[in-house]
């Protein structure tokens, strides 16, 4: 009887505790969301080229950190990643030759996570991008091709 009422015992004690293991926290905003996506679709993407601190490599793959693509026109950046770049680019001042494919397959909403990742991110202090800018420079891109 002793060994029921101490099974029953740890249960009581037990489950709560378990219950709030398995319990994730919920992000408190969509902004978080965006940030926590944006991350990994920069790891899954970018990083390669970009580098894991945002830094570029020199005269192929540009920094991310305080440039005029980044922290400037939203609409620019915005094309750059759904258009890619197949030529030499010049960004404040160096040139950068590594080809930069299209990402015109991410969704709008991945396109705009990424974006915001990249603009609070890596020493920047920009706002964010939304999908509804994306889809508005995709809907653009398609009327000129």
């Amino acid at each position: 009887m002793k060994k029921y009422i101490m099974v029953i015992g740890c249960l009581f004690c037990c489950v709560p505790l378990l219950a709030q293991v398995k319990t994730k926290a919920k992000p408190r905003h969509v902004a978080g969301l965006a940030l926590i996506s944006g991350k990994g679709i920069y790891e899954k993407y970018c990083l390669t080229c970009h580098q894991a601190d945002g830094g570029g490599v020199p005269n192929m793959n540009p920094p991310l950190i305080k440039t005029s693509y980044v922290l400037g026109n939203k609409i620019r950046l915005i094309k750059v990643v759904l258009n890619g770049f197949s030529e030499n680019v010049d960004i404040d001042g160096e040139s950068y030759s590594n080809v930069m494919p299209s990402h015109d397959f991410l969704k709008d909403q991945e396109i705009a996570a990424v974006l915001t990742y990249v603009r609070k991110n890596f020493t920047n202090k920009a706002g964010p991008v939304t999908a509804a800018q994306v889809k508005a420079v995709r809907a653009t891109n398609k009327k000129k091709a």
